[in-house]
């Protein structure tokens, strides 16, 4: 468990604060008309910006390089 999450802590914490901006978003700005597919319900908001900062984070994560020794 440790090791699964020492390899996927960027995915974690980029889930969590898109999470939070996906509800405060809901929250503060939102849809008046409830016509809106994402920003309708707090739950579809909170997933899809959940979606968007795992994706953002995943950027950042190194990987480890290959020796391709070539002759």
């Amino acid at each position: 468990m440790k090791k699964w999450f020492n390899n996927n802590y960027l995915l974690i914490i980029g889930a969590a604060l898109g999470a939070l901006v996906g509800y405060l978003y809901w929250k503060y700005i939102g849809c008046i008309s409830g016509t809106c597919a994402i920003t309708s319900k707090p739950l579809n908001s909170t997933l899809y910006f959940s979606v968007l900062g795992a994706l953002l984070f995943s950027l950042f994560k190194k990987t480890a390089k290959k020796d391709a020794h070539v002759e």
